[in-house]
């Protein structure tokens, strides 16, 4: 590559320009400049587009070449990256029409502060059960890995337990505290999610967090680790919670499901499925958060293979703390943290919305 056509920014700096404005995300796509994700929009740079042999020459500048080996093998590649004292970054590069394409997710270095992030306050209860599975779920971008970095830091912090993690890549960096945490990331400490997945439990774990339950064999060690003592965490890609039931019992066979129907029953302890809602001034985002917890009525309506109806028992226990989806929408709309809009935009069900909002005709735009 001639000294004429190297591209004028190195991505450290690009990168570190995104923290400055506050970015989520950072886009290297050819023939664009950097983009920046700030909030919803997709914000372009005053800088020269990328040529196909910049986004290598960037792309070089991030990865190991043991990871450059891996992307010609696989064609997609996640990776984690830092810059000391700036944050670190979750990177994951793809093929698009022959050549690769980067997103760097922003991560800081400091572990959120659960109180912080606007979680509904029985959330932090979870980190406190003796046993069971705990989902996070939401689509990309909903800080499902911040909510779970929060709630583990209050377990390090608050109980003598021994945590291990599974994730691909690591996001959030934790130290000892009181009680031990181990790390794993895969490429580096293991070759594959589901080979640590295997082994996990001879680590002896009380907390156990799985990056993302993501296949059957994952959803299966999760369960059963949940039903023998252990806690954990995990997310899934789902945007409610009787979908998140769903999502796991399809995941098997016919002739097994009414076993996991039994395993999920016994085990299951939370789904928090949330999103993040442009606040009303625009220069931000809050958490929405729907919040299903386990009890008699919960367990025997899963056994039952009837998970449409969780939502009515979702919005008949809100004194205990269980939120729907709609149900947060609408509290932040009436407490003016996000538009009459965006909450309907966002909302599970329209008619539900609208009534739920009747109450206060004045909930801007």
């Amino acid at each position: 590559m001639s000294t004429d056509n190297k591209y004028p920014l190195s991505i450290d700096q690009i990168l570190r320009m995104a923290v400055e404005q506050g970015a989520s995300d950072v886009h290297i796509v050819p023939f664009e400049p950097p983009i920046f994700r700030i909030n919803r929009d997709m914000v372009k740079l005053d800088f020269p587009v990328l040529r196909p042999e910049n986004v290598k020459e960037l792309l070089i500048q991030v990865i190991k070449p043991y990871q450059g080996e891996m992307l010609k093998k696989d064609l997609e590649l996640d990776f984690s990256y830092s810059i000391p004292s700036v944050a670190r970054f979750r990177g994951n590069v793809m093929f698009q029409r022959g050549t690769p394409t980067l997103a760097m997710r922003i991560v800081p270095f400091k572990v959120p502060n659960i109180d912080d992030l606007g979680v509904l306050p029985g959330v932090r209860d979870l980190c406190f059960l003796p046993r069971g599975l705990v989902l996070v779920t939401g689509p990309t971008g909903s800080g499902k890995s911040t909510t779970l970095a929060a709630m583990i830091d209050i377990i390090n912090s608050e109980r003598n337990l021994n945590i291990v993690t599974v994730e691909d890549p690591i996001e959030f960096l934790h130290s000892h505290k009181q009680s031990s945490i181990k790390q794993r990331e895969v490429g580096i400490d293991t070759h594959s999610f589901a080979n640590a997945l295997r082994h996990v439990l001879r680590h002896d774990p009380d907390v156990i967090l799985i990056g993302e339950m993501r296949d059957l064999e994952s959803i299966g060690i999760a369960l059963t680790a949940a039903e023998t003592g252990h806690i954990v965490f995990s997310t899934l890609h789902t945007q409610t919670a009787p979908l998140t039931i769903n999502r796991i019992i399809d995941a098997f066979a016919d002739h097994q499901r009414d076993q996991v129907r039994q395993q999920l029953a016994g085990s299951l302890q939370a789904v928090l499925s949330q999103q993040l809602i442009p606040n009303v001034q625009g220069d931000g985002r809050v958490l929405a958060m729907e919040f299903l917890k386990t009890n008699t009525a919960v367990r025997t309506l899963i056994r039952e293979g009837k998970e449409h109806q969780l939502y009515s028992v979702m919005q008949a226990n809100q004194a205990s703390g269980m939120r729907t989806m709609d149900q947060s929408l609408a509290e932040l709309c009436l407490a003016g943290k996000i538009n009459r809009n965006e909450a309907l935009e966002k909302c599970i069900d329209t008619i539900e919305m609208e009534r739920l909002l009747q109450s206060h005709p004045f909930t801007g735009t």
